[in-house]
């Protein structure tokens, strides 16, 4: 019976030791960069060698596969399907909006950090590339019951980027829901 003990005493310190190089790697990644965190930051920050990171993680692709995941935990996108059930376009785009822009809020200084390293970092690039793709996707759940234009997806996709809420709210001081206001007003006059 001791043995059963030791490998679950065993497998319980490598999970917390994962877990710490996860939990470092991401703090790494939203203060400072992912292009600009090392391996020994990471080691240093969790408290263990960098032959432990290795050993835990065997490419750089694991590593972001599991701190994208933490983070993603932590930080969750709003769920979409809770604006599938509302038929008014108007009233699902203002659902929407202003869910994304509260995540903004909560996220967006990450989020610019990951944009900024993805013009250098191609593992970043990929993480940057998912979330466009998720607002692609988004963009056209908010496109149902609105003409089909081109002018009217382009305005929709402008609505949801980070920087689109970066300059309403932060730069020029609307509320979220003055913000939310505006996009729908642009988009509805398309």
């Amino acid at each position: 019976m001791k043995r059963k003990y030791e490998l679950k005493r065993r497998a319980d310190r490598q999970a917390e030791t994962r877990q710490r190089i996860v939990e470092a790697t991401v703090n790494l990644h939203t203060s400072i960069g992912p292009a600009r965190t090392t391996i020994s930051a990471i080691a240093e920050r969790a408290g263990v060698q960098r032959h432990t990171v290795y050993a835990h993680f065997r490419s750089e692709e694991q590593l972001f596969d599991a701190c994208s995941a933490h983070w993603t935990t932590l930080h969750p996108f709003p769920d979409a399907a809770a604006w599938t059930s509302i038929e008014d376009p108007d009233r699902r785009l203002r659902a929407a909006l202003n869910g994304v822009y509260e995540w903004y809020e909560r996220v967006g200084a990450d989020l610019e950090i990951f944009t900024r390293d993805a013009k250098v970092h191609e593992t970043t690039a990929v993480l940057v590339r998912r979330r466009e793709e998720r607002l692609l996707d988004l963009r056209e759940l908010l496109c149902q019951g609105r003409p089909r234009r081109k002018t009217v997806q382009a305005a929709i996709g402008h609505a949801l980027e980070l920087e689109t809420w970066d300059s309403l709210v932060r730069r020029h001081g609307l509320t979220r829901k003055q913000a939310v206001d505006a996009m729908v007003r642009f988009i509805s006059s398309n």
